[in-house]
């Protein structure tokens, strides 16, 4: 049985297979499993955390799955929107240019950016039921003739060499176990000299590998997050200029913000404009999957996986607090004119 609560941000839009919190738990440190495993089978494990968290997701944070630096007296959503415009500004984006978006999630930055520039946009993403919504998102925002989605690995693209007049990702390419292998594909697939810009999850220079404390913050956002390990901001420069791409710029958008990115997370914080996020927000949401669940009304699993993702922001908080995480480095890269440039 299945059960749509939020209208058209469901919580309960999809059966959870049995057993699949267990399986994709398996994977993570806290139970158990090594970060070469993750990275082997990452696209199993992307696509289980997927399968299990889209839903969840959608309810609480709409249809771009995304943070944001953030203005005081600015929303959420405002926020995330600027975010997605400043990163089609940056590209350079103009009308009728074709765009790639790695990583799409269910198209809520693919649509805000088609939008925003005129553009056509591709989404790219290995996870068969995100696609579907977004597909169904798309039609209902009409913008289903100009974007579309391809169901692939972003480590192995299908599309010929020197396709798009840009490309971008948005925090998504996290979840791939080798940047320098990812960033080649995108390199690839991008015409010369143009762009190529994200904004990725990364461990700071503040991170200590040998404190257990930020250890344990890291195996938190990693399980709860779906990815096989957490990069540096150094490590992503430096999987850049491998891959081929001269680096434009890079920054920590995290710091300097007035608002703290994490703060829609924060236990601490209330807000009305982001109820659904907030400690009684979240309090609310677990009983009630925990109630749905034993009366028979909400997949099996769900109380489990609302469990993990409330790990996840515990992890995503105290990371946000002590500096040692950012989900907001950016960067833009070109890919040169020539190979010889």
């Amino acid at each position: 049985m299945s059960l749509d609560c939020g209208g058209d941000k469901g919580l309960f839009t999809r059966k959870i297979p049995k057993k699949e919190p267990e399986k994709y738990e398996k994977y993570h440190v806290y139970y158990g499993g090594a970060e070469e495993e993750r990275k082997a089978n990452y696209s199993d494990m992307v696509n289980k955390y997927y399968d299990l968290v889209t839903s969840f997701y959608e309810f609480g944070w709409g249809e771009s799955f995304h943070f944001a630096p953030r203005f005081k007296g600015e929303s959420l959503r405002e926020s995330i929107k600027r975010h997605e415009h400043f990163l089609a500004l940056q590209l350079g984006l103009k009308p009728g240019q074709k765009v790639l978006d790695v990583g799409c999630g269910i198209g809520g930055p693919l649509r805000e950016i088609a939008r925003f520039s005129s553009t056509s946009v591709t989404g790219l993403n290995n996870n068969e039921y995100q696609i579907s919504r977004g597909k169904e998102l798309n039609r209902i925002a009409g913008v289903d003739r100009t974007c579309d989605f391809v169901k692939a690995d972003f480590m192995k693209m299908p599309f010929p060499d020197n396709s798009f007049d840009a490309v971008y990702a948005i925090e998504a390419t996290c979840h791939a176990p080798d940047a320098y292998g990812c960033y080649s594909e995108i390199y690839r697939v991008l015409k010369p000299g143009q762009c190529f810009a994200a904004y990725e999850w990364c461990m700071t220079d503040a991170f200590n590998p040998h404190n257990q404390e930020h250890q344990k913050i890291k195996a938190e956002i990693e399980i709860g997050d779906g990815l096989p390990d957490i990069r540096s901001t150094e490590q992503c420069i430096d999987a850049l200029k491998k891959a081929g791409f001269e680096v434009i710029w890079s920054k920590d958008l995290a710091a300097g913000s007035p608002v703290p990115w994490y703060l829609p997370l924060d236990t601490t914080h209330f807000s009305l404009n982001s109820f659904r996020l907030t400690a009684v927000g979240r309090f609310f949401t677990k009983n009630m999957v925990k109630a749905l669940e034993y009366l028979g009304l909400a997949p099996k699993g769900s109380q489990r996986v609302q469990d993990f993702l409330e790990k996840a922001a515990q992890g995503l908080v105290e990371g946000g607090r002590k500096e040692i995480f950012t989900p907001l480095f950016f960067f833009s890269a070109r890919k040169p004119h020539s190979e010889s440039q």
